[in-house]
């Protein structure tokens, strides 16, 4: 498995890598149909319909369609800005995780975002059309990658890519709170958005500490109280640890590195070491 915080960039540094440039062709190639007197239904078919909506001769909710409608744009400007922003944030997350990896990662968050949109959207008679939950979740990449560099905002005010990052998310959500609570007036797919960064950062965080969906469950749940009597282990003094112990304490080292051990927890790891 390849760890989401270390570089893997065999090819070197790449102005438009693959992915990036397979995805803004095939979204440019999507959006010039779309203006060809085809390009109705291919919205109608591929843009992403709330579950329960019928409308247009009944088009509604198909399961093509949390991936077609990451094609599919409503205007130049909202194609352009969406392909720009990917450039711009992708290109360096691609270079720093690999083609693959980044290609995986771009298609979860536009689904991931398609299926929170599909909640917020219960009922709606449109569909909603755009790469714009994928690329959150790119840009949330960026933040989680590159948490002090320096983002111009406006082209003039620097701030840092974490705090750029969460101030998107903070809009997001208050704007996407607003347009539920005036009805759906806005043709903004804010909780699409919002979907998209939460969907990526659960994806990078379950790659660093390189967690299974099973293991994310049994630490939910808690550690397991054993059943039955305890059996005698010799050798084992009152200030040694327990498994689950060590086991927290590889854990904080794999998410926070030795040196953030405590005294006590290095004494534990070294005796279990030579047990």
């Amino acid at each position: 498995m390849t760890r989401y915080d270390q570089p893997y960039s065999p090819g070197g540094f790449q102005v438009i890598p693959p992915a990036i440039k397979t995805i803004i062709l095939a979204n440019v190639a999507a959006f010039l149909l779309q203006m060809t007197p085809a390009g109705e239904m291919l919205t109608l078919m591929g843009g992403l319909w709330p579950v329960g909506s019928q409308k247009f001769g009944g088009y509604g909710f198909h399961l093509w369609q949390p991936v077609t409608y990451m094609f599919l744009h409503g205007s130049f400007g909202h194609l352009f800005f969406n392909m720009f922003a990917l450039w711009i944030f992708g290109a360096e997350i691609e270079n720093y995780w690999g083609t693959r990896h980044f290609t995986t990662y771009y298609f979860v968050c536009g689904i991931g975002a398609a299926l929170l949109n599909l909640l917020a959207t219960i009922g709606d008679p449109y569909p909603t059309v755009g790469a714009s939950g994928a690329i959150y979740g790119v840009l949330l990449a960026f933040g989680m990658m590159f948490p002090d560099r320096y983002i111009f905002l406006y082209f003039l005010v620097p701030v840092k890519a974490k705090y750029f990052v969460a101030g998107y998310a903070f809009v997001e959500f208050i704007s996407g709170l607003g347009s539920q609570s005036m009805g759906s007036g806005s043709n903004i797919a804010h909780f699409a958005h919002l979907g998209g960064m939460l969907v990526g950062f659960l994806y990078i965080t379950f790659n660093r500490n390189e967690w299974s969906v099973a293991q994310w469950i049994k630490r939910l749940k808690g550690p397991r109280k054993p059943k039955g009597p305890t059996l005698y282990q010799g050798g084992r003094g009152s200030g040694e640890a327990t498994e689950e112990e060590i086991d927290a304490i590889l854990d904080k080292i794999s998410s926070r590195g030795y040196q953030s051990l405590t005294a006590e927890e290095k004494r534990k790891l070294l005796q279990a070491g030579k047990r």
